[in-house]
């Protein structure tokens, strides 16, 4: 029962945080540009990124938490590639989002307080770029644990 538990905690996790940044890259982020001018929509995005941010960083312990508590029943010898590959990926997701949180999401916050728009705009391109990775390298990860055994 406890090991559905964490899978739940873990799959829980996944969709928020993925979910997410397929929404803001598929969604929001097309229809804000269409809308919206750089002085409005800039703004949107911080106040957009200040909840999205918060509730990620949640998911993502807690998916790295259910994850390690997942694989270390299995242990790291026994456990399939697939899901070494898995814990190395979204590892790696991990660092992108650390990136985007810690050091992107508060310079494109200064630069919108200051109304520096061309630099908060740089800035929110780097941080389309992380989500587009991240977005690849999920997908990769949920390859690798279902095809690779």
């Amino acid at each position: 029962m406890f090991n559905q538990f964490l899978l739940f905690l873990h799959i829980s996790s996944v969709i928020i945080w993925v979910g997410g940044m397929f929404f803001a890259y598929f969604c929001l982020r097309p229809a804000a540009v269409q809308v919206l001018e750089p002085p409005q929509r800039l703004p949107l995005w911080v106040a957009t990124f200040r909840s999205f941010f918060r509730i990620t960083a949640v998911a993502v312990v807690i998916l790295l938490i259910s994850g390690f508590a997942l694989f270390l029943q299995v242990g790291f010898k026994f456990a399939p590639l697939g899901w070494h590959l898995m814990m190395t990926l979204g590892l790696l997701m991990a660092g992108i989002f650390g990136h985007v949180y810690a050091v992107l999401y508060p310079r494109l916050s200064k630069h919108c307080a200051a109304a520096a728009w061309p630099a908060a705009a740089d800035t929110l391109n780097s941080i389309r770029k992380m989500v587009g990775v991240n977005l690849l390298l999920a997908l990769c990860t949920v390859a690798s644990v279902l095809l690779i055994r």
